[in-house]
């Protein structure tokens, strides 16, 4: 045997093992294949794999590995957060350990609107819920693949209000990415829901049945944690104090939560989910000219 030959045994058996010996990536099966190593990659690195063989394209290529991945790669250490200041606006990435100066990166805007027109309303698994202010149509947004889908339609739904309405981004069983709108109009309500799966709206009908929903209320925009999306509700002008209402996603209603009363009349803040099972709510308000802030934790599921 030439010593050509012999490199080329001694490489087969390296890669492919002995006789009947299954490989070490046979070993492991497709499903620890997938989503223990290849959903760690980045976009760039799963297209790549996608050229492997067939049954990884049809794998990589399904909707469940891109809600999958996509859950992933926005886990704490890769957060960043999007600065629009021109057509090619800036991303940061955020790191709680690196104290030193941010290096952004440039993204070209992919819709036609002005730049300084813009605004970011939520975001939720690396997608954004985009406002346009001068029109108030609502346009989601997946800046990693500049793809976008405009969600208003022609019988105004998706027309957002700044101060009045509030908006909630969610995935529910089905891997179905939803947008709830609260739209407030004339001391009206209403809620709707937009499907991306089915590229529709529905109405929650029973919405306007909640007695505390009249009058002026200020809704924050949601924040999903295990299957509920919250809000806080701040009904200063009612004397009321602030309220947490969650909506379930799989029987679409709403329920009003309970914790500590926050008895100062106006207030700011935020909703933080630190883990997907872990949320707390940060208040804070002011009393006799003095800056009170409160804090609790939020028992979801």
């Amino acid at each position: 045997m030439s010593t050509n030959n012999l490199k080329s045994c001694k490489r087969k058996k390296f890669l492919h093992g002995h006789g009947r010996q299954s490989s070490f990536i046979d070993d492991l099966g497709l499903d620890i294949l997938v989503y223990e190593i290849l959903i760690r990659l980045p976009a760039k690195g799963v297209g790549r794999s996608k050229c492997v063989c067939k049954e990884w394209l049809s794998v990589l290529s399904t909707r469940h590995f891109a809600m999958m991945h996509c859950r992933h790669i926005s886990t704490s250490y890769n957060q960043k957060f999007i600065a629009i200041d021109s057509r090619l606006c800036s991303v940061f990435p955020l790191s709680c350990e690196d104290s030193g100066p941010l290096l952004n990166s440039r993204i070209l805007l992919p819709f036609e609107a002005p730049w300084n027109k813009v605004n970011i309303l939520t975001s939720f698994e690396g997608l954004l819920c985009v406002c346009f202010r001068n029109t108030g149509k609502l346009v989601i947004w997946n800046p990693l693949t500049r793809a976008f889908k405009e969600v208003s339609s022609s019988n105004s739904r998706g027309l957002y209000k700044p101060k009045s309405d509030a908006i909630g981004l969610y995935v529910d069983k089905t891997d179905d990415y939803k947008l709830l709108h609260i739209k407030r109009r004339r001391g009206r309500m209403w809620v709707h829901v937009y499907s991306s799966m089915f590229d529709s709206w529905h109405k929650i009908t029973f919405a306007n049945k909640l007695r505390c929903w009249r009058g002026k209320p200020i809704w924050s925009n949601g924040t999903f944690c295990k299957g509920v999306l919250y809000f806080l509700v701040n009904c200063f002008i009612e004397n009321k104090g602030v309220m947490l209402f969650g909506f379930d996603v799989e029987s679409e209603r709403f329920r009003l939560k309970t914790f500590p009363r926050f008895p100062h009349a106006y207030y700011d803040g935020n909703l933080v989910v630190f883990i997907k099972s872990f949320m707390c709510l940060l208040l804070m308000g002011f009393l006799i000219g003095r800056l009170i802030c409160g804090g609790w934790k939020v028992k979801v599921g």
